[in-house]
């Protein structure tokens, strides 16, 4: 390729900054992947909650002691709050698969109808929890 054209071309859009804007469909798609993640280590923590009450008494006091303090209660409330969110994008994915709702004016509210679901959903289930 001549040097000449460089100029010319493109800039990458990952050039985050004044050259481009995230929008709030680009942030919804990369914390969709990061809640599956997260998850995924969330299912880790309480299969290792599962064995250890299927190891004996003390260990599982030491578990337990462990995702029942603050710092546990923390990490299960934001894995709460990722699990709806990863529902509801995976519900607007799928809304999306039958073709409905991918016109550009649409995309932004359904992001943000999606954030309040899971905000809602979130607290709706820690008050029937608690």
């Amino acid at each position: 390729m001549s040097d000449a054209n460089r100029g010319n071309r493109p800039l990458s859009p990952f050039m985050i900054g004044p050259i481009y804007r995230p929008q709030i469909n680009s942030i919804m798609s990369i914390s969709h992947r990061l809640t599956g993640l997260g998850l995924a280590l969330t299912a880790m923590l309480l299969v290792w909650w599962f064995l250890a009450a299927a190891t004996g008494p003390e260990y599982f006091r030491f578990v337990d002691g462990l995702l029942t303090s603050w710092i546990g209660t923390l990490v299960m409330v934001v894995s709460l709050a990722a699990l709806w969110y990863h529902f509801f994008t995976g519900l607007r994915h799928l809304v999306w698969d039958a073709g409905v709702g991918l016109e550009k004016a649409q995309i932004r509210p359904s992001g943000i109808a999606v954030l309040v679901a899971a905000g809602v959903m979130t607290l709706l289930t820690l008050v029937i929890a608690l």
